[in-house]
């Protein structure tokens, strides 16, 4: 446990630690890098790559779901996107691109105020799933018991309940609040639930019986919630926490093992790795992918914090356009920032730290390494 540092003479906290105070300690043997495997299953989907596309209407859409499914990836729709709401979205997502800053977040919030539309739920995943991919989609829990028989009716693969912060108990006295536990249960299909960032949260949560975990807020580098609402946990620890949740979970239950998904806080190929030494068995992420040129949001990214009616947390950034999806994954990469070829870099760490195999990469030694400018 952490030792805790005082804040003042009445508060007390935990150091925490972001993906960029942290540093992969390479090991005494080191390994070829085609000989390492980033493979990742959860429940019976099994992937060629451990990265999921965040499910944000400027990274995905249908055919980028239906891309990614075919380079053997996943990528999750959001059924609460303008997808869902709109027969053709293109001229309101061309319109988007167009807005200047002072008026984004109203319009953008005007744009999403279109009812979601459930023959168009079912739509969409129908048109992934012809295509013969795995099949994610998420909704928020708000929505999800409005509108998850229409998700589970259309062939939905693999259910995802995301927010800022999800709870596997929420109290409210103005509505029946979801029951997860209870939820999960009755559904065929595996769900994956977040996001959290504490080791108490996250047991909770894997104890309704998701197959997997979203560590974090949600929004990535888009999000604002630590600016609006003050809320904020470094994610190296976050998802550390986590995955001794993971492992304590798996004592407690008699060996089930649930998957550890970091969300957010991760905008180049290093963070990637350094989330999988924290302990992640997958990532989810959005803004590399959202500078392909596959992107819908044609270089602008934005989460549903954006758009919030009440308390928007997020904003829309312009990040350009660097390369096709199969280069932003596997290269070839011709810049040094870590944008480009994800997967290659991954491998490479790992193999540089003598790894062959994720789960085996996540004992790692790491250090505290904050970054310099002299880096």
């Amino acid at each position: 446990m952490a030792a805790e540092v005082e804040i003042g003479r009445g508060k007390s906290g935990r150091r925490a630690y972001a993906f960029d105070d942290i540093g992969i300690v390479p090991s005494r043997r080191t390994r070829d890098p085609e000989e390492v495997s980033v493979a990742w299953q959860i429940d019976a989907y099994r992937f060629e790559m451990p990265l999921v596309v965040a499910p944000m209407d400027s990274v995905v859409s249908p055919a980028v779901a239906i891309a990614m499914g075919r380079m053997d990836g996943l990528a999750v729709l959001d059924l609460e996107g303008l997808w869902t709401r709109y027969e053709d979205p293109e001229p309101l997502l061309a319109e988007i691109t167009e807005l200047d800053d002072a008026r984004a977040t109203q319009r953008l919030q005007e744009i999403y105020t279109a009812p979601i539309k459930e023959e168009l739920i079912g739509r969409r995943i129908q048109e992934i799933r012809d295509a013969g991919v795995t099949v994610a989609a998420r909704l928020s829990p708000q929505r999800t018991a409005q509108f998850h028989k229409a998700v589970i009716d259309a062939g939905v693969d693999l259910f995802v309940i995301r927010g800022t912060t999800v709870s596997a108990e929420h109290v409210s006295g103005r509505a029946e609040p979801l029951n997860l536990k209870q939820f999960i249960y009755d559904l065929d299909v595996p769900v994956i639930v977040g996001g959290c960032s504490t080791y108490t949260a996250a047991l909770h949560l894997m104890r309704t019986g998701a197959a997997g975990v979203l560590v974090g807020f949600g929004g990535g580098s888009g999000h604002t919630t630590r600016t609006v609402l003050g809320v904020a946990v470094p994610m190296a620890t976050a998802v550390a926490d986590v995955a001794a949740a993971r492992r304590d979970y798996m004592d407690e239950s008699g060996g089930r093992y649930v998957h550890v998904i970091a969300d957010g806080g991760m905008t180049n190929s290093g963070d990637i790795a350094k989330a999988f030494a924290c302990g992640s068995d997958a990532v989810m992420v959005g803004s590399p992918f959202a500078r392909s040129s596959e992107s819908p949001g044609r270089g602008y990214h934005w989460g549903s914090e954006a758009h919030h009616g009440d308390v928007p947390r997020g904003t829309r950034l312009h990040l350009g356009t660097i390369g096709t999806l199969e280069q932003i994954l596997h290269g070839p990469s011709h810049v040094a920032d870590g944008s480009m070829n994800l997967i290659g870099a991954l491998r490479r760490a790992m193999a540089t730290s003598g790894y062959t195999e994720l789960k085996e990469f996540q004992r790692v030694q790491v250090v505290v390494a904050p970054r310099r400018s002299t880096d």
